[in-house]
């Protein structure tokens, strides 16, 4: 008979914040994914065209780790339209020795959440100024939200701007950004007014249609874009990429297929100017990113199963010896 773990979104939330635990241990697993012998599958996607679903599963294993993690990531994008939260899903995290699942972490996005925001602290700790305080945020959801907090954490942020489709939405998000973080968050009336004069920039939607132009960056910004993690996604100018001096991925294997990168790529866009290189290299100092203050640098992050594996694995360590658990015999 086994014992498997079941954790609770509540939990969950108590047992795992953004802060620096949880950007260290992103930060290890990019490190790893450069280093060590990472087993990382492609992305299984499961579209739901008609409900604006989609359901993309996860996974990575990473050699001398006990266990292992399956995420299960739904998005459902007109969920908000029905008073509910546009992601949702779980965990499942399993020894690495027998196969067994050891827990099932209903985190209902969190944990996703968590490690993505996490992604872009670690990104922006490494590509942008040491002396970046000020932040364009694109989208006002969940993830906006977070990235904003993530990045107060890793640089000297000391002013915002939001922008969103909807007007209201980033009006919401702004206050109650300011409110949480002390200083300055300002809703723009559109995406070019939010970017221009910013030190970092991060796109945080679905869109399909870019939405942060070329002509409005200026040497020694920073970009990250977190949203395109389909193939249909498409959150950048292609021409970004062209005058970005280095475009960093989470992983050039998976972007080129469905990030940034393949829709440069599939513009037929010159990159033979702009270096292309992985977080992982840059976290492990195999390879330096941000050259000087001047450069323009762009991360690329579509999501990987190590990170997943990495956050699942800290919240699974922690609910066994916190005892913020439910254990099921089967």
């Amino acid at each position: 008979m086994q014992t498997v773990t079941v954790v609770t979104e509540k939990n969950l939330r108590e047992l795992v914040q953004l802060d620096e635990a949880s950007i260290l241990c992103v930060e290890e697993a990019f490190r790893a994914l450069a280093t060590k012998r990472v087993v990382m599958p492609p992305i299984l996607r499961l579209d739901i065209a008609e409900n604006r679903g989609e359901v993309d599963v996860k996974t990575a294993y990473l050699p001398g780790l006990e266990t292992f993690a399956v995420k299960i990531g739904p998005g459902f994008f007109d969920n908000p339209l029905r008073g509910l939260p546009s992601t949702s899903g779980l965990m499942v995290v399993l020894s690495s020795t027998t196969g067994f699942v050891q827990a099932v972490l209903l985190d209902n996005g969190y944990l996703t959440d968590v490690r993505t925001a996490a992604a872009g602290a670690v990104a922006a700790r490494h590509l942008s100024r040491n002396d970046a305080s000020t932040a364009a945020i694109l989208g006002a959801g969940v993830q906006a939200r977070l990235q904003l907090r993530a990045l107060s954490l890793v640089r000297p942020i000391r002013e915002a701007r939001i922008w969103a489709r909807d007007p209201a939405k980033a009006r919401a998000a702004a206050s109650e950004l300011q409110e949480a973080l002390g200083f300055p968050v300002t809703a723009c009336a559109d995406p070019q007014q939010a970017v221009i004069g910013s030190d970092i920039a991060v796109t945080t939607t679905p869109s399909s249609k870019p939405i942060l132009q070329a002509e409005w960056l200026a040497a020694g910004q920073h970009v990250t874009a977190m949203g395109s993690d389909a193939e249909h996604k498409n959150e950048l100018d292609p021409d970004v990429l062209a005058l970005a001096d280095v475009y960093v991925a989470d992983s050039l294997e998976q972007t080129r297929r469905l990030g940034e990168l393949h829709h440069a790529l599939s513009a037929g866009v010159d990159l033979s100017g702009t270096r292309q290189i992985e977080l992982g290299d840059v976290t492990a100092g195999i390879q330096e990113a941000r050259l000087n203050d001047d450069q323009i640098t762009i991360a690329d992050l579509t999501g990987t199963g190590i990170q997943d594996t990495a956050i699942a694995s800290l919240a699974f360590e922690r609910a066994v010896s916190g005892g913020a658990a439910i254990q099921v015999q089967n």
